[in-house]
């Protein structure tokens, strides 16, 4: 296999580089850019050293599923803002964020990077889909854990976790899963449904913790055969596990479908190739650069990704 696909976790990235960097950045009409220049530099960093051959920004167009509400209520519902029916859930945004979405999504454009997204699904599940129809190598870049899930060192799928920060990335591999948390990938949506994880509003089967759900897949395989197992009286189980198990049926019926990034979803056929930018592409980045004050992160980006052709 020739070449490397990079995904990234775009609205996982812009929130860290928003956090990062002081909205006393600001364009020549007083509008916040921190997010968009620290995106930029972060995409110059990503581009320069992994040197993908395809780049795709990977979006959100829904941020909390309906169909993963109806499963599972309290899905994200910490991070809600305004309930929308019929639409799209308003996420709890700094304003001086949401007013930058769309410049990066103008600025990406018009660094000619493909900008992927589902109806009703999350970044996620289109990186999932990507990476799994994938020819090439992938790297996944996320500060999310929820992404492990996708790691698979035998389809030379990797993430580059950032939840370090740029200067400490982690590259995600088989062993690295299964140091971290004593379970390969291909678990890993069974230990993050049995352990829970706050920051998606996944409440986990209570009273089990990493060890736990770690030592229960090793004993029996997945989460259909430790379930099984609760429901055996003969099963070597303890009478503390097997009662938290069998107490959480109902979560333990619909987590998995909730947690499980989507690998089939019907996406556009987009060029994602790296290019060289020509003369029309550079003359509109200029004006954007010129109007939002983006300066150096700009001229690195716009570097970094002419460097990798």
């Amino acid at each position: 296999m020739t070449g490397r696909l990079m995904l990234l976790d775009t609205a996982s990235l812009y929130f860290r580089a928003f956090y990062g960097l002081p909205d006393t950045l600001r364009a020549p009409d007083g509008s916040p850019v921190n997010a968009v220049r620290g995106l930029l530099d972060m995409l110059a960093r990503l581009v320069h050293d992994f040197a993908p051959s395809e780049l795709v920004a990977c979006w959100d167009d829904n941020w909390r599923p309906h169909w993963r509400v109806a499963l599972l209520p309290g899905y994200k519902a910490h991070r809600l803002a305004e309930v929308v029916p019929g639409g799209n859930d308003v996420e709890q945004t700094p304003e001086l964020l949401v007013a930058q979405v769309p410049i990066i999504r103008e600025v990406l454009g018009a660094l000619g990077i493909a900008v992927i997204g589902a109806e009703d699904h999350e970044a996620d599940d289109v990186i999932g889909t990507l990476a799994t129809r994938a020819r090439t190598p992938v790297d996944i870049v996320t500060g999310d854990r929820d992404l492990f899930q996708l790691v698979d060192d035998g389809s030379s799928v990797r993430v580059i976790y950032t939840a370090r920060g740029m200067g400490r990335l982690e590259l995600v591999t088989d062993a690295v899963v299964v140091s971290k948390y004593g379970v390969a990938p291909n678990r890993y949506q069974d230990f993050a449904v049995l352990r829970g994880d706050p920051s998606d509003g996944i409440p986990g089967v209570p009273g089990v913790g990493e060890k736990t759900a770690a030592a229960l897949l090793a004993q029996f395989g997945d989460l259909t055969g430790i379930i099984e197992a609760a429901r055996d009286p003969a099963a070597a189980l303890s009478a503390a596990v097997r009662t938290k198990i069998t107490g959480s049926s109902a979560y333990l019926e619909v987590a998995p479908h909730v947690v499980k990034v989507a690998r089939d979803l019907e996406l556009p056929v987009m060029d994602l190739r790296i290019r060289p930018l020509d003369a029309e592409r550079l003359e509109d980045l200029a004006a954007l650069s010129e109007k939002w004050g983006l300066g150096g992160p700009l001229e690195r980006a716009v570097h970094a990704l002419g460097a990798a052709i």
